[in-house]
Parts: structure tokens; C-alpha cells; sequence
């Protein structure tokens, strides 16, 4: 009789399992929030995740569109008899679902974290390996809005079976969560994750360095752009978690920022909210550059021209205006000349064509906020060491 009932369990599952589907409806622009691992790692604590949920109101981040408090590694204690987890009692001395529901009473949603491995990324806690529907369904009464998911201890796992035995647990489970993974792009995982997750990390785990070492951003940039094909509405490529306001310059934060916004990125913030600078909240709340990341169109930007260290990036928006960015990677100044009929060009992605040989656009600074006259002539552009000029271009008239 025992092996009957576990035979149709088992059925069932199965059955379950070849119509599962992610939640669709989330993730239609790229998610914002902030996260627990680039600044407390292994140290975070429940007052920790009250005290980002407070900062993110107090500071009108929540305003500006963040909206997850992401809970990274070192969370976890211990599986009780039945295999359930348990969140590390002296870390988290009221549990998971009131902390969540802290979070939900601020008008934010929470996130947590797990491994497709025996062990989390520490080594010392279980991962989800073999109790993915148990963890899906603890997460869902604790009221979880966003799991990211690791790639640490899986053996000789396959990648996409593994993501996708989770998220059928996630759909299981019956709570809307986005569903994040993180296995650093060594499977590629652009090629197969458009219909299990949300979003794929692409590149090493970044570091809090504009330009030297694996992870500075600047390798991550160059890791995700020829990606662009593989993101949109509901799965993005995750050049992970931002480090402005990490020990980055204010500069160099700003282009970080920018760059994100431009390839339609995650934003999720990885600093301690409580104490970050006015030019860091600056960075971080302007309104204009965030609407480039979560235009609706959904279209990761293109690097369409270097010169001299000078980057020429587009990304096209639902209005019919598009994002320009000149992105100076080195660490001197550039004067760099527009031509705009030189950037007049169809984009293989969007299939949309700038048509700047033909057409005249507004420009707009979204750094300045000022109006900077209209597309035509040529102009020169001096662009700081480590900066970014960024310009919303808005059909106007034709000439």
C-alpha cells in the first residue's frame, strides 16, 4: 500500500511538473531592490534586514521603484524531522515569517536565498538538493517573494534540470516569487533559462573595483554585451548585484549605475542603505536614468562604437526616443565628436532604426537634467576620466 501511494505521488509530480511554468506576470521589467551579500555577507541578521526595509522607505528608495529586501546566504539553521528548514535562531530570533511580514507591512517584499547543491555557498548549511518542494512550500508560508538560487556542492547535476525541478516546486507551492539564478554563466545559461527563471546571472561575482580584477565592473559590462539577444520582459541577463556606494568612487558609481540602466539590468542594490552618501542616494534615485532600465520595451542596450576608449552605447525605449550613453573607460579625460549622421543605424534586436541621418531629436542630459538642444549638428563632448554622458534622444520634427 506504501508503494502504491508513493508510486501516484510520485505521478502526480510528475505530471505536475510537465505543464509547470514560472510566474509570467512577474519580472515584466527588470527587478530593483537591494540585497544582503555585498555589504553584511555572512553576518546578516534579522535587525540588519528591518533596518534596510526602514532605510529603504526613509530614504525614498522605495519610491523610486525598489522594492525587494533580499536575504543572501547564512539565513539558514538547521532541517527539523521532517526535512523542513529552519532559519538560524540567534540570527533570526523571530523567524522568517514575522521578519516577512515586517517587510510586507513597509510596503516592500522579501527575498531569500538557497542552493541547487548539497550546501549553500558557505558550506556549512543545506542546500535545497532533493528538498526543493519542501523549501518552495516553507517559502511560501513564510511569505517569500524572491528566491535566488546558487550553484554550490551539485556534483554532476544538470543545470536545467535542476533549475527547472524548482521552479515546478515554486509553482507548487502556489506563491508568486521571482525566481533568480546564480551559477556565475558557466553553463551559459542565456541559452536555456528563458522559460525557468527570471533571471541568470552572466559573470563572476562582482567586487566593489571599477576596472582590475575578476568581477570589477568593467569585465562584467564586456562579459553581458553580446548577450542582449537573450533578455526581455520576464528574463533578464543579472550582471549581478551593484557595488555603488561600496568603496567605488561617486564617478565611478555613477557609470556602474548607468551601465546597468543601459542594459536593462537587475538593480539591486548592495550597500548599507543606513549610511550611504547624498551623492550615493543621488546616483541611485534619478528618476529619468532608472526609466531607461525599466522602459517597458524591454531591449538590453548595444555598445555600437569604440573610439579611443570612448563607448557609444543606444538602447531603444517604447516611445520612440532612445537612450544614448558615452561611456569613457579610461582613466583620463576624452573629448569625444558626435556625428550624428555617423549613428544612424537599424538595430538587429528591436528591429528599430535610429534614422538620426533623417530625423531630429531633443536631447535631454539625465545627469544635469537640462535640455541640451536637438540632434544635427555636429558637437564635442567632454567626458571625464571613469564617466558617462547620458542623453534621452525624443523624435522632435523632421528636417
Amino acid at each position: 500500500m506504501k508503494r502504491l501511494l508513493f508510486s501516484i505521488v510520485v505521478a502526480l509530480l510528475a505530471c505536475g511538473s510537465v505543464n509547470a511554468q514560472k510566474f509570467n506576470e512577474l519580472a515584466k521589467t527588470p527587478p530593483m531592490g537591494w540585497n544582503s551579500w555585498n555589504y553584511f555577507h555572512n553576518t546578516v541578521n534579522e535587525q540588519d534586514i528591518k533596518d534596510m526595509a526602514d532605510a529603504m522607505v526613509a530614504t525614498g528608495l522605495r519610491d523610486a521603484g525598489y522594492t525587494y529586501v533580499n536575504i543572501d546566504d547564512y539565513w539558514h539553521g538547521d532541517r527539523d524531522a521532517n526535512g523542513f528548514m529552519n532559519c538560524d535562531s540567534k540570527k533570526f530570533p523571530d523567524g522568517i515569517k514575522v521578519l516577512a511580514d515586517y517587510v510586507h507591512s513597509k510596503g516592500l517584499k522579501i527575498g531569500i536565498y538557497s542552493d541547487a547543491g548539497s550546501k549553500t555557498s558557505g558550506g556549512a548549511k543545506s542546500g535545497s538538493r532533493g528538498h526543493e518542494y519542501q523549501d518552495a512550500l516553507q517559502y511560501a508560508r513564510w511569505g517569500i517573494d524572491y528566491l535566488k538560487y546558487d550553484w554550490n556542492f551539485a556534483g554532476n547535476r544538470n543545470r536545467e534540470e535542476a533549475f527547472s525541478v524548482m521552479r515546478d516546486a515554486i509553482r507548487e507551492a502556489g506563491r508568486p516569487m521571482i525566481f533568480s539564478v546564480s551559477e556565475s554563466g558557466i553553463a551559459k545559461p542565456w541559452l536555456f533559462c528563458k522559460d525557468i527563471c527570471h533571471l541568470w546571472r552572466i559573470s563572476h561575482d562582482i567586487i566593489p573595483n571599477f576596472s582590475e580584477g575578476a568581477g570589477c565592473v568593467l569585465s562584467i559590462i564586456d562579459a553581458n554585451e553580446p548577450l542582449r539577444k537573450y533578455a526581455g520582459p520576464g528574463h533578464w541577463n543579472d550582471p549581478d548585484m551593484l557595488e555603488v556606494g561600496n568603496g567605488i568612487t561617486d564617478t565611478e558609481g555613477r557609470s556602474h549605475f548607468t551601465m546597468w540602466c543601459m542594459m536593462a539590468a537587475p538593480l539591486i542594490l548592495g550597500n548599507d542603505l543606513r549610511t550611504m552618501s547624498k551623492e550615493t542616494l543621488a546616483t541611485l534615485t534619478n528618476k529619468e536614468v532608472i526609466a531607461i532600465d525599466q522602459d517597458t520595451l524591454g531591449i538590453q542596450g548595444l555598445r555600437y562604437r569604440q573610439e579611443n576608449g570612448v563607448e557609444v552605447w543606444f538602447k531603444p525605449l517604447s516611445d520612440g526616443a532612445w537612450a544614448m550613453c558615452l561611456f569613457n573607460r579610461t582613466k583620463e579625460p576624452r573629448q569625444y565628436t558626435v556625428d550624428w549622421k555617423s549613428l544612424d543605424f537599424k538595430d538587429d534586436v528591436s528591429g528599430l532604426s535610429t534614422q538620426l541621418a533623417t530625423k531630429v531629436y531633443s536631447i535631454q542630459n539625465l545627469w544635469t537634467g537640462k535640455m541640451d538642444g536637438k540632434t544635427g549638428k555636429n558637437r564635442i563632448v567632454n567626458i571625464p576620466a571613469e564617466d558617462v554622458v547620458l542623453y534621452r534622444l525624443t523624435p522632435k520634427l523632421k528636417k
